[in-house]
């Protein structure tokens, strides 16, 4: 049974998501000095630009902007730093395109600041956790929010591995923080998650989410997996450069896709958008 399809669509910018029919994908697009994969390749207002151009070009739904680095070890940059990495980057691209986008921000006022310049979304990867405002402000703009599930911060999270159940026990997080955001007065059908993949979680825990990734469909909301270049498929593949694990991000999207995933955030635009349509074929497609 497809799940997905059950779920209210969204419409941002005018763009229909209608979960179920077809794999969306998330472009990444981090204007930061740090990241792991792509730090201080976009981190310009020229270069964030230009790649924004080239993920859209590509076919990417969403624009994911985040100017906090949460790669594991990861130092928190001010709030002041973050608005001045962010914020023009969200005018500008909004001046120039009509794609939705998304800001990956943990602080409410960040995600404030973001709608107000023209962003459509908020991606929080603390699950709304780590800023108290954080659901409350969603609300209060009208938004939808994608609640991920980690542990801990960047610097601690990859010390907070062992769980009871791997998947019960995000299935639980997701759960009682979809409850917070609907008490704070975000509606049912704005909400969607994310397990988390690369945070608070090791190699093999990684696969095992990937490997019942269906179990999320049973939350009944729009599912994202993030397994984009991490560093679980550089130690499959013995690849220690980020930018050259495509194909094994291919695999991993395509494990994600048949557990139901209706969002897939990645850096690798063009390769993601023939896996994904040829998945979808495969696992979307009715006779």
């Amino acid at each position: 049974m497809n799940v997905s399809s059950s779920i209210p669509s969204w419409t941002l910018r005018h763009h229909s998501f209608d979960w179920g029919t077809r794999t969306y994908l998330m472009g990444i697009l981090n204007v930061t000095p740090d990241s792991f994969s792509d730090g201080g390749r976009f981190n310009s207002l020229e270069t964030a630009l230009a790649q924004a151009h080239r993920l859209v070009e590509a076919g990417i739904d969403i624009l994911d902007i985040g100017g906090q680095s949460t790669r594991p070890q990861a130092h928190e940059i001010t709030e002041a730093e973050e608005l001045d990495r962010v914020i023009p980057i969200v005018e500008a691209i909004r001046s120039e395109r009509p794609v939705p986008i998304s800001v990956d921000t943990t602080r409410a006022s960040v995600a404030a600041a973001a709608i107000a310049a023209g962003a459509d979304l908020v991606n929080d990867v603390s699950g709304g956790v780590q800023d108290a405002q954080m659901l409350s402000t969603v609300a209060q703009l009208g938004v939808p929010i994608i609640l991920m599930h980690r542990r801990g911060t960047p610097q601690t999270m990859q010390q907070m591995t062992d769980y009871e159940n791997l998947v019960e026990d995000i299935i639980d997080f997701l759960r009682q923080q979809i409850e917070a955001a609907l008490a704070a007065g975000i509606p049912h059908d704005q909400i969607a998650i994310d397990p988390g993949i690369g945070f608070a979680k090791t190699g093999p825990q990684n696969l095992e989410l990937l490997r019942q990734m269906s179990r999320f469909q049973a939350l009944g909301h729009p599912l994202l997996v993030g397994p984009s270049r991490k560093s679980f498929i550089g130690q499959i593949l013995n690849q220690p450069d980020p930018q050259k694990r495509v194909w094994g991000t291919a695999a991993a999207c395509c494990a994600a896709i048949q557990g139901g995933a209706d969002i897939l955030r990645i850096h690798d635009g063009a390769a993601i958008s023939e896996v994904s349509q040829v998945a979808d074929a495969i696992w979307r497609s009715r006779p």
